[in-house]
């Protein structure tokens, strides 16, 4: 008898070698390759039911659409990352790290689609239907019509696919499904890459939608081949901090939508509640009185938010002093605080300095640099930025105040909550077409902003008032 063939295949990226390899020369990781039997002669091209001599391309007059168009779902949040509401014979993978809730979100999701009326088949290759009653039980799942599917055969849910023909279908997860067609364990990429081919090919051939969880790897990328990013149509992350309860839902990739959306829910013991007014939602706990907090208005996607950005400046109890950023580049703040030190004259040498963004956001944006800024001179001089304040910008190297996108949008945000100053590039203020109750003003310099926000006497020489840290 001759011997099976084999071959090694990368998990990260799926470079194929004959031969194992300690590091793949594609991707570069370590210890990523494991032994795969190789597939057998392909077929002749004939035998393909894809090859045959009967497709012809057709006009796009041609192309008839279905008489019904996007599916709300009825979570407002969640439609508004599909871009409306989900298109029939769509495929979306939904990652995250765990215990970010992907489960339970599609779970809800499916539930609310069943009560109202819709088919929905609910497959899972990691719980039992038991385990699954149960997780429905906590979260007050009422949809006697949702069924559900304990099955790790792709072929089989492929199959179910096609026969039944659901509203809507979810497999939790992708990495756990195997086809006995295939050799090789759940989760490695030729099981994974088959999959999600199936998977995919049925939704199309039936216009079944279909949602397919993903797990994340310790370094935020998903886990299995990067080929299904590419497959299918949409790749949605559910991303948040494990000690708040606060996630976001963000559109990586959607075919059918703007990838400029996010939404917003709050992880709770009765499942994912929705935050409508997230703004308002943010600001409940504000201290408005304290020293070192200012607010800032960020973009997610579309979306303003405003968050409130805190820091702390106090004398070190070490010998090097420290730098702790949460929520907020690491590296911004280093570049404010020299900023700081060059332009203004203010020494952070002997000082511990902390900043956050409440709440457990994260502010990529250089909008917030303005924000951070105040926040750091507020703590310094123990002085509170007044709570009807808003601060936008970007502060470069030269400690010029930079102009940032959309600031008639972010000015709106603000002035719908009721804050009545905001501090802003003098660039941006020609981009203001529309006249507002907000009174904005324009900052060349964060130099100005010292002297507009803690600078009551008007003196050049000294700004502000001295703390005890900065005496010699």
């Amino acid at each position: 008898m001759a011997r099976a063939r084999t071959r090694f295949v990368c998990q990260n990226c799926g470079y194929l070698s004959p031969a194992w390899m300690g590091k793949c020369p594609d991707c570069g990781t370590w210890n990523a390759f494991v032994e795969e039997a190789a597939p057998s002669a392909a077929a002749p091209a004939s035998a393909s039911p894809a090859a045959g001599a009967g497709s012809k391309p057709m006009t796009l007059s041609e192309i008839q659409t279905g008489p019904e168009g996007r599916r709300r779902t009825g979570m407002e949040e969640f439609d508004r990352v599909l871009g409306g509401g989900i298109v029939p014979g769509s495929v979306f993978l939904v990652g995250g790290v765990p215990g970010m809730g992907k489960s339970t979100l599609l779970l809800q999701v499916a539930s609310v689609l069943a009560e109202a009326g819709r088919r929905v088949l609910y497959v899972s290759g990691e719980e039992s239907l038991g385990q699954i009653r149960m997780r429905a039980d906590r979260l007050g799942v009422k949809a006697p019509s949702l069924r559900l599917l304990a099955e790790t055969d792709v072929d089989s849910i492929a199959a179910l696919l096609e026969r039944d023909k659901p509203d809507l279908a979810v497999v939790d997860s992708v990495q756990t499904v195997v086809s006995g067609q295939f050799d090789g364990l759940p989760g490695n990429i030729g099981q994974v890459r088959y999959s999600g081919q199936a998977l995919t090919a049925a939704a199309k051939r039936n216009g079944v939608p279909v949602f397919l969880v993903g797990h994340v790897t310790k370094d935020g990328t998903l886990a299995g081949p990067r080929v299904l990013e590419h497959l299918v149509d949409g790749l949605l992350m559910l991303e948040g901090d494990g000690q708040h309860l606060y996630r976001l839902l963000r559109a990586v990739k959607n075919r059918f939508g703007s990838t400029n959306e996010v939404g917003l829910f709050e992880m709770t013991d009765a499942g994912m509640i929705e935050i409508r007014n997230p703004s308002e939602h943010l600001l409940a706990e504000r201290n408005a009185d304290a020293s070192g907090t200012v607010i800032t208005v960020s973009l997610e996607g579309s979306r303003p938010l405003l968050v409130e950005v805190q820091a702390l400046v106090t004398p070190t109890s070490y010998g090097i002093p420290q730098r702790t950023a949460t929520g907020v580049d690491a590296r911004r703040l280093a570049i404010i605080l020299a900023v700081l030190e060059k332009r203004i004259g203010l020494k952070f040498g002997t000082l511990d300095v902390f900043v956050n963004a409440a709440g457990g956001f994260r502010l990529f944006e250089p909008a917030a640099d303005l924000a951070v800024a105040a926040a750091v001179v507020s703590s310094l001089r123990d002085r509170p930025v007044s709570p009807k304040t808003v601060m936008v910008g970007e502060v470069g190297l030269t400690g010029e105040v930079r102009g940032v996108p959309q600031i008639e949008t972010r000015v709106q945000e603000a002035l719908r909550l009721g804050f009545d100053r905001v501090l802003m590039p003098a660039s941006s203020l020609k981009s203001l077409r529309r006249k507002t109750e907000i009174r904005p003003i324009g900052l060349a310099s964060v130099r100005d902003m010292v002297r507009t926000v803690f600078d009551s006497d008007g003196s050049q020489t000294r700004i502000g008032r001295a703390t005890p840290a900065e005496k010699p």
